[in-house]
């Protein structure tokens, strides 16, 4: 499957480089342009289909509100805004979803994922334990990472982030159901939003673990277990 491809139209630069690089952190969007005037986009997609559409309400030239309306019927609209009472009027417009300023990066994968009914099952870790790996599907692409390779997974949202070194892979999946594919004897789970390597972990300080240079909180209900079996 191709990614969604997107514009960002807003007037201000700050607020379509924070969107861009929302956008350039998801294997699944492909930003086509960003544009600080509704008609520039408008020209864009007249010569390609565009897929989502993130479109600031408040411009000089013409409201976003009325600027969705010449938008085709099969481009998504996200609104964003730093005001918050043109929520009702862009969801009569059945917009996508509406994104107040400032955005975070956990608000604005609740709304790409909408964009993709279908996206957890085409972009969920597919792994079979083999040997010394585990393949990753990230976006759309596979990757086979070695467990000696991982230093740590910590959640983010709705996605797991692999850490490997100087390197790092974003994927769909939850941290429970990944934890059920990786070796017991390799990896433990020590908070929440964390899985390590065990063999990576070089101290224990009160309550924390440290792996490499990053500091790792341990939740108590696991903090015995670490103690035991890490120490």
């Amino acid at each position: 499957m191709e990614p969604l491809k997107c514009i960002v139209v807003d007037d201000e630069e700050l607020a379509r480089g924070l969107i861009k690089s929302y956008i350039k952190r998801l294997d699944f969007l492909m930003l086509i342009a960003e544009v600080a005037n509704p008609l520039e986009a408008l020209q864009v997609m007249k010569r390609e289909k565009i897929d989502v559409l993130f479109l600031d309400i408040q411009m000089p030239e013409i409201k976003g509100t009325d600027f969705a309306k010449l938008v085709p019927n099969d481009t998504q609209v996200i609104f964003t805004t730093a005001y918050s009472e043109y929520a009702l009027e862009g969801f009569e417009l059945n917009a996508l979803d509406y994104l107040l300023k400032p955005i975070s990066f956990e608000r604005f994968l609740a709304a790409v994922n909408k964009a993709k009914p279908n996206l957890e099952e085409s972009s969920s870790i597919k792994a079979t334990a083999i040997n010394d790996s585990i393949t990753v599907k990230s976006g759309y692409d596979l990757h086979k990472i070695k467990y000696d390779d991982i230093l740590y997974i910590e959640s983010d949202s709705e996605y797991v982030n692999f850490y490997l070194g100087n390197k790092k892979l974003m994927s769909l999946q939850s941290l429970k159901k990944l934890l059920e594919l990786l070796p017991k004897n390799k990896f433990m789970r020590v908070h929440r939003s964390y899985i390590v390597n065990r063999e990576k972990v070089t101290a224990l300080k009160g309550r924390d673990i440290y792996i490499a240079d990053k500091e790792i909180p341990v939740s108590a209900q696991y903090f015995d277990a670490v103690k035991q079996e890490l120490f």
